[in-house]
């Protein structure tokens, strides 16, 4: 018998390995397809930053921008087309997930335009423009998790539309996520949705939390601020676990349970090591349980693959630990409220700055396309 691969041991033990990444090369080429039938791969992600890699590297979109040129197509209208496009080819290639895991995994997500991070109605309406375009069932819309995007997550999943909630930083708005969603669930019951068919996962970031606070520790330059390094990312995410364990066996949770909801499963974000001192599966390995979602960039799925050290489950009974360890930063002087609103602010003004990017970028294609006809 054949010794199961770390990405195989993963899946079963209870975590899907989804791609952050998304491209139409990779569609074309078939190494998406690869990573499905080699490394487990049962989703994909999408941001802004993704697309804009993807759209401004190689020729693969020049024939679609070239064709949308001559009909005369806005830049908004371009890039809506081509995003939404690569979304509903790689809803296709993973329908045979879908249908196996009834909707849980397959699942391919496509984000509202990030200049809306901070416009309730606006992102409701983008989402059901996407979700329309799209129209595929196992898409994700995602919004971010600002204060304004809560009640849009809200209104979205009444509308029956599945959503994935991103830049998730902290653990105070990880709970009004949650309570978003059921709100959500509620409303979408209310609207005489079928609960079943509505699917959710709440994406926390990872490795941002360590870079950050590293940052800090090593401006503090002390003994003990020094074995704190690297140990903020993992200890906030499984924290965030135990209130996913939490929120999810409420009487209030029970309810929607009964009428077929399904749980927003935790999605672990961000999880390529930025520092070179930590092992490179740092957090995959660290962060694996029942009912989570790792998504990776390729270089982190390749070295799990590789050599991903997967021992079970590894969150479960680290609460009191991992709670020490922002209790100490706390001690320290670093104040986990101000990290995590830093970060959620960087978050956002990276995804504007590449989207702004690739409108620039998409505007000459366009332009250079309409001189050439």
């Amino acid at each position: 018998m054949t010794k199961a691969t770390p990405t195989a041991q993963l899946s079963d033990a209870g975590v899907s390995i989804w791609l952050d990444d998304l491209s139409r090369e990779r569609l074309a080429s078939g190494s998406l397809q690869k990573l499905i039938d080699e490394k487990n791969v049962v989703g994909v992600t999408t941001n802004p930053s993704i697309f804009q890699a993807a759209i401004t590297s190689g020729t693969d979109y020049d024939a679609k921008i070239a064709e949308l040129a001559l009909q005369g197509a806005r830049v908004e209208e371009t890039i809506f087309e081509i995003t939404t496009t690569d979304v509903a080819d790689a809803c296709d290639l993973f329908a045979p997930i879908a249908a196996a895991t009834n909707g849980v995994d397959g699942r391919v997500s496509i984000e509202v335009d990030p200049r809306l991070a901070w416009d309730t109605e606006g992102t409701i309406a983008e989402a059901k423009n996407l979700y329309k375009k799209v129209d595929k069932d196992n898409v994700h819309i995602k919004i971010p998790a600002t204060l304004e995007g809560l009640a849009a997550i809200t209104a979205t999943l009444g509308e029956g539309i599945s959503v994935n909630v991103t830049l998730i930083f902290s653990l105070e708005r990880y709970r009004a996520v949650i309570d978003a969603f059921q709100s959500g669930l509620e409303l979408a019951k209310e609207n005489g949705h079928d609960l079943s068919k509505i699917h959710s996962v709440a994406s926390f970031f990872v490795s941002r939390v360590d870079s950050e606070i590293d940052k800090r520790l090593d401006a503090l330059g002390t003994d003990e601020a020094k074995a704190l390094k690297g140990k903020a990312g993992v200890a906030n995410a499984r924290l965030a676990y135990q209130v996913y364990e939490q929120l999810f066996s409420t009487e209030r949770w029970e309810l929607l349970a009964k009428a077929g909801a399904r749980t927003q499963r935790p999605l672990w974000a961000s999880t390529g090591v930025k520092d070179p001192a930590y092992p490179d599966t740092l957090y995959v390995t660290g962060l694996a349980a029942a009912d989570v979602v790792n998504t990776m960039p390729e270089k982190t799925l390749d070295a799990t693959f590789d050599h991903g050290l997967v021992t079970g489950d590894t969150i479960t009974g680290t609460y009191a630990e991992s709670k020490g360890v922002l209790y100490a930063l706390d001690a320290l002087g670093i104040s986990y409220n101000e990290v995590v609103a830093l970060l959620e602010s960087e978050g956002l003004d990276k995804f504007v700055a590449s989207w702004k990017e690739l409108l620039a970028d998409v505007e000459g294609a366009l332009a250079t396309a309409r001189k050439a006809s």
